[in-house]
């Protein structure tokens, strides 16, 4: 596949299916490269599989998601190579072991939300940031059994993702949902029992890349001393360690067509929250402290 049909594919993915995440789209993408590899040997297709991956990170789409995602799925498809007498046999075990993975995403969400669905009680408030589908979903799991809850949905600038798809789903769910400026959120900190966000990245320290503004909302909860709880699934755990925001690669915060320009001038997408602002991780592995991260990551690498 040339790289304008991958990104077209890729792209076709994400505007059409708005359940799927960049990185599931990456995956998506990926094999599909794969199946249609014309490729005669297991280097040959591991460049041909990069090449897609830099295609993918060429659109406009967050690169964060697609990052993490596809470095997972080449280590775990790559394993195939160990013990694969033939290259015909070891393209077929690749295909299938891509599938498996891809299975694994598309139910790691589910997980996560059940995990996350227990920290909802009845009559609580929640807070959250932006359009998450996985936070979208662990409440769609809390509504079902019955729980009773508010949520305050920031509008999410400069998208307003918040304000016309988030609070939108929720409404449509029956839960009660009121959307506030960005600016409000340390305004209505006092009032909220805990916050609730997606990620895009966790980096390896624990930390995690999020859309614009997640940041300022641990900084409110910390200081008001409310639970930050973030909700994510495991593919998006990244090999990479920002200090700071700056320290985040310029490509993870701008769109690829705004790299060239004075950054100076541009509106970030996403900022970095560091560990010590978030309680804990709630994951398709299970329940993380920050500092666990590091150990889930060998796991994944194994």
């Amino acid at each position: 596949m040339e790289k304008k049909e991958i990104c077209r594919y890729f792209n076709d993915i994400i505007k059409d299916e708005k359940d799927i995440s960049a990185g599931m789209a990456a995956i998506r993408t990926l094999l599909k490269v794969l199946e249609h590899s014309k490729s005669e040997t297991v280097q040959e297709l591991r460049i041909c599989l990069q090449h897609a991956i830099d295609a993918m990170r060429s659109t406009e789409t967050p690169v964060t998601a697609i990052a993490s995602g596809s470095e997972l799925f080449l280590r775990f498809i790559t394993l195939a190579t160990l013990d694969s007498p033939s290259f015909a046999e070891c393209k077929g075990i690749m295909l299938d072991r891509g599938k498996v993975f891809y299975e694994k995403l598309v139910a790691a969400r589910g997980k996560v939300a059940k995990v996350a669905a227990h920290f909802i009680t009845d009559g609580s408030t929640i807070l959250t940031h932006s359009k998450s589908r996985v936070v979208l979903q662990a409440m769609k799991e809390a509504a079902a059994s019955n729980k009773i809850f508010e949520v305050y949905v920031t509008s999410s600038s400069p998208d307003n993702k918040g304000r016309e798809e988030m609070c939108q789903s929720l409404t449509n769910l029956g839960i009660s949902c009121t959307v506030i400026l960005d600016s409000a959120v340390g305004y209505v900190m006092e009032q909220v029992d805990m916050v609730m966000v997606g990620a895009e990245g966790v980096a390896e320290s624990g930390g995690v890349i999020n859309k614009i503004g997640t940041y300022t909302m641990a900084i409110c909860a910390k200081e008001v001393k409310k639970p930050f709880y973030v909700l994510t699934e495991s593919f998006k755990f990244g090999r990479i360690y920002p200090l700071n925001q700056v320290d985040l690669p310029n490509e993870f915060k701008y769109t690829s067509s705004t790299l060239n320009n004075n950054l100076k001038k541009e509106h970030p997408l996403v900022d970095y929250t560091p560990p010590h602002y978030i309680s804990l991780l709630l994951t398709d592995l299970g329940i993380l402290t920050p500092s666990a991260v590091s150990d889930e990551l060998i796991k994944l690498y194994l």
